[in-house]
């Protein structure tokens, strides 16, 4: 029995699944002091009637035993793990009954620990294995915090909370206290548009006819018939809708949950992969299909009364072109994240909207198909294009996870260089040079497809010059999309006078004793290695010549990466303490300063820039993305006088 397989999805929906089930394990850990550097930590356990844990790690069959990890290289285990009392042997019927050791009802673990240089006043651990009550079986993923007797308090909550921040109370009114990111109708817009794309899709075109069919006489008059259209319509729309809700159930947990969503490194390169295998398949390789057991009783469902026909009509529709449209519902997800639970919702919203208002109408005029081009090979044409289009875009989520972990593996150039290639082998599609498979030699190739053909040739010289050490050609019609002009195979050289550099990366402290010593107002830019919006500012807006005068010689610049995966030092890592009473472990770069963001100033979407004066008090409100150049000079410009006020 394979588990990590199995259960990968379980690990996936455990945050959801926890919120809504009671935990059956209980924990309580403490430490107690040896001698100077050594500890006893000692975790007690208590289960829930007819529960267990398992004790041993079994290769063969992939099954964790019961374990304590912490992320300190300080801290060194001494000696082996002890238990009281001894686990007992069962014959598991979970697998096969086969005879394993478990741990059940009341028992305790103890762990001798020595810890090198500065004891910390507390850290986290993790506890991790896997239980089972014979019919349930489920990882346990447990965080729990152990405090040792005499340890330092080497840093603190202290660290992320600005006195001097009053939201409400700012030295000068101007600036916006609107939520930054993309508005709503922004996000709602590229659903629609999401949607449209999937209509034009082969898993999707062809379910026209079908709708048709099954409304066909489906009415006894014209009436009843708009009803059910309408009705096969909402039912698509609430679909898609609802598919969201999980994730304001999630959104409870922190405010930050959706970039760290967004921006995870391994999600990223899962829909790398994801997205390459689709593209794979759009060429024309293969084809995915879901098993055809899941759309069979969809289907077979759409066949009882009239409502809950038609609902599962719409369900039958949804499940069976998802194999074209999870892509694109993939990239919606990842890429309104970071706004939080309702963006998403209002794009997925529009995604139903698109779907659901054609067959909709269709539904209700069935005589409207004769007007349709019959599926052929425009169709396969349009499956192809999309299949370059989501080849290019793996890259991106490739890029995503490569800029917030370090790996150094898609340097901006060498991503701009595989898009190009990217153009080049659709431009070569596009003209019949590049056969893949359906095409044919001597394939009669149509005027739409050498216009496209041409532009996607136009394109590959545009991207060509992103390939140059100079940083003049930073291809504004595609900020965002490559890494930043800073992550260069040529280093960070550069021959653009208005190039905006931060005078402090990540260093909050610093920038306040920079900013003191130079009596200049801080401008803290919340940013992220995966923000598109924190890209176009920095190339469209930061690089005009008076905002970058302002930037460079006014302010003291820092630039705080909210999804910076690097770990903190040991030492600087702590316990963050809500004013609820939640606490959260802030392990990484990005942990403090998302925290920092979030606490301070109420919001946690990027960029996000805020201008203080070296003591930590607010000179204006915050903004967000501001891409008129204008307005965000104004605002500069009002928080330079609000600062020489004092």
């Amino acid at each position: 029995m394979k588990l990590k397989s199995k259960f990968f999805l379980y690990f996936l929906l455990l945050p959801i699944i926890g919120i809504a089930q009671e935990n059956p394990f209980q924990w309580n850990i403490s430490s107690s002091k040896i001698d100077s550097g050594s500890y006893v930590v000692t975790l007690q356990a208590k289960l829930a009637p007819s529960w267990h844990i398992y004790a041993d790690t079994i290769a063969d069959i992939e099954l964790d035993g019961l374990s304590i990890v912490w992320d300190n290289p300080d801290i060194q285990k001494s000696g082996d793990l002890r238990v009281s009392p001894e686990p007992s042997v069962i014959k598991d019927p979970v697998f096969d009954n086969k005879q394993l050791k478990v741990y059940n009802g009341e028992f305790t673990l103890t762990q001798e620990v020595h810890i090198t240089g500065i004891v910390p006043e507390s850290m986290q651990v993790e506890i991790h294995g896997f239980a089972s009550n014979n019919e349930e079986f489920v990882p346990i993923e447990e965080t729990k915090t152990v405090h040792f007797e005499g340890g330092t308090i080497t840093a603190s909550s202290e660290q992320l909370k600005l006195t001097g921040v009053d939201l409400s109370n700012p030295r000068s009114p101007c600036g916006d206290e609107t939520e930054t990111g993309q508005g709503l109708f922004t996000i709602f817009l590229l659903g629609l548009i999401g949607g449209v794309i999937a209509l034009l899709t082969p898993c999707v075109f062809p379910m026209i006819p079908v709708t048709v069919s099954f409304f066909t006489n489906r009415a006894s008059n014209k009436k009843q018939a708009v009803s059910n259209g309408l009705l096969y319509g909402f039912f698509i729309f609430l679909i898609y809708v609802l598919a969201s809700i999980p994730f304001h159930i999630i959104g409870n947990v922190q405010p930050e949950i959706f970039n760290n969503i967004s921006t995870n490194a391994w999600l990223n390169v899962f829909f790398f992969a994801v997205f390459i295998v689709f593209a794979i398949s759009f060429f024309g390789y293969f084809d995915i299909t879901l098993p055809a057991s899941i759309a069979g009783k969809a289907d077979a469902k759409s066949n009882i009364g009239s409502i809950s026909g038609i609902f599962f009509m719409a369900l039958t529709l949804v499940i069976v072109s998802f194999s074209c449209t999870g892509v694109i519902l993939g990239t919606l997800l990842v890429g309104t994240a970071s706004e939080g639970a309702w963006s998403l919702t209002i794009g997925m919203a529009g995604f139903g909207t698109a779907l659901a208002l054609p067959f909709a109408l269709f539904a209700m005029f069935p005589n409207w198909l004769k007007s349709l081009p019959k599926s052929g090979g425009w169709l396969d044409t349009v499956k192809k294009i999309l299949a370059f289009v989501e080849l290019a875009l793996a890259f991106k989520f490739l890029s995503n996870a490569d800029l917030v972990e370090h790996w150094g593996l898609l340097k901006r150039e060498v991503f701009i260089g595989i898009w190009l290639l990217i153009s080049i082998g659709l431009g070569l599609y596009l003209f019949g040079w590049l056969r893949l498979p359906h095409d044919y030699k001597g394939q009669k190739i149509s005027v739409t497809r050498k216009i496209l053909g041409l532009l996607s040739f136009a394109f590959a010289l545009y991207l060509a010059q992103g390939l140059t050490p100079t940083s003049r050609a930073n291809l504004k019609a595609i900020s965002g999309f490559p890494p930043p002009l800073s992550y260069s195979i040529y280093g960070n050289s550069h021959t653009d006078e208005n190039r905006v550099e931060p005078h402090v990366t990540n260093d909050f402290e610093k920038a306040k004793q920079l900013s003191a010593a130079e009596n200049k107002p801080i401008l803290i830019d919340f940013t992220g290695w995966a923000c598109v919006n924190c890209r176009k500012m920095e190339e469209h807006v930061w690089t005009k010549p008076e905002i970058a005068a302002l930037l460079n010689e006014r302010f003291t610049l820092v630039s705080l990466y909210v999804d910076d995966r690097e770990k903190l030092a040991p030492a600087e890592r702590f316990i963050y303490t809500f004013p609820d009473g939640r606490e959260k472990d802030i392990r990484t770069i990005g942990d403090k300063w998302a925290t920092f963001q979030t606490e301070n100033f109420r919001k946690s979407t990027q960029p996000l820039y805020v201008i203080l004066t070296p003591e930590g008090k607010l000179l204006n409100n915050p903004i967000g993305y501001t891409p008129n150049a204008k307005e965000f000079q104004e605002w500069l410009i009002c928080g330079l006088e609000a600062f020489e006020k004092k």
